[in-house]
């Protein structure tokens, strides 16, 4: 599979500046233990997942849990910010178990509403550090990288940008796209201002409302890309690898490439699942929460079409994706990254 990876990319391990808070479901056991619960005793209750991940992961993972468990789960689905913001409006009202996100920034908000249960200490087990926040009130459960798309017809690899911050720069007005509407490309613009700050990112969205073409979706950038409309574009790799494994009707003129070591648009998003402190069947919910972290639901992730990085329970991500060791992103806790400024900044640029 023709992936492009530039000689600066050394391998290497992802690091994420965290630390491990160990913590149990609230209500059910003590500070750092493990919900003991039998699943058995479960069987029959229903819980309610609010679901802004791939709806066909969330699904083969509430099918194979309902399987073993017996346990059933509602999914209702939306995106990131629409979800997000719903829960933090219902409060402790909320009907939902379980909030799960593709781009951390959603989860983020939930946790600093005070909305989330701490994950079992034996669930946070299954996730290395460097893919969960220092507070342990969610986890990381799947991942997805930054990457550039383009067409060699019109770009070659020698003259890609080192860094998302060259972005900027006169000359790649008209020569580059994103989805700035999205929650994907706007959780990357929380890796920038995370990294750079707010005033070298409010350039970098000046500069980029100047420079960039807007397109509504991360596969709509690539088919402008494979279409030779414009030479370059800011994706998540998923995108890529999807459309290589079917018909590649999408993709066949393109090819990735990847920003340098450390650089913002290196960044590595992790895909947050959590429980909420209102769950009325927390035990349940906690268990979900263990199983698609754990090495069954991580299979299923591995399995599937979502082509997302398996990043629990020492589970291989899929074989086709270039390693996840191989990448060298920014090291950067989940839990910092700021949806609320990155939607000001971003509105204040026009972008949005």
């Amino acid at each position: 599979m023709p992936v492009t990876v530039p000689r600066r990319l050394a391998a290497a391990s992802v690091l994420v500046i965290a630390a491990l808070g160990l913590s149990a479901c609230a209500g059910s056991t003590a500070p750092g233990a493990s919900s003991s619960t039998d699943s058995s005793s479960l069987s029959g209750t229903s819980i309610t997942v609010y679901n802004a991940q791939h709806e066909e992961l969330t699904q083969a993972w509430a099918d194979a849990f309902t399987k073993k468990t017996g346990i059933e789960v509602v999914l209702r689905n939306g995106s990131d910010s629409e979800l997000g913001n719903q829960i933090v409006q219902e409060g402790s009202a909320s009907p939902a178990d379980v909030f799960l996100t593709e781009n951390s920034p959603a989860m983020s908000l939930v946790e600093n509403a005070g909305l989330l249960a701490p994950v079992d200490a034996a669930t946070l087990a299954n996730v290395p550090t460097q893919y969960r926040p220092a507070s342990g009130d969610w986890t990381g459960i799947a991942a997805r990288s930054t990457v550039m798309v383009y067409n060699p017809s019109l770009i070659s690899s020698d003259q890609l940008p080192t860094s998302i911050m060259d972005l900027q720069k006169p000359e790649w007005k008209g020569r580059w796209a994103a989805s700035p509407t999205g929650a994907d490309f706007q959780a990357i613009v929380s890796a920038i201002l995370q990294e750079k700050g707010e005033d070298a990112t409010t350039a970098w969205l000046t500069a980029m409302k100047e420079n960039a073409s807007a397109y509504k979706g991360n596969s709509t950038v690539m088919k402008a890309v494979n279409a030779g409309e414009i030479p370059l574009g800011v994706i998540y790799h998923y995108y890529w690898f999807i459309d290589q494994s079917k018909t590649k009707e999408n993709s066949a003129n393109t090819k990735l490439a990847y920003f340098g070591p450390q650089d913002p648009g290196a960044f590595v998003s992790v895909s947050g699942g959590g429980v909420l402190a209102s769950s009325k069947d927390a035990a349940a919910a906690q268990q979900f929460l263990a199983f698609i972290t754990g090495p069954d639901g991580q299979q299923v992730l591995r399995d599937g079409t979502s082509f997302e990085y398996a990043i629990g329970s020492d589970v291989a991500s899929n074989p086709a994706l270039p390693p996840l060791s191989s990448l060298q992103p920014p090291a950067i806790d989940p839990s910092t990254l700021n949806s609320k400024k990155v939607t000001d900044l971003m509105t204040a640029a026009g972008l949005i």
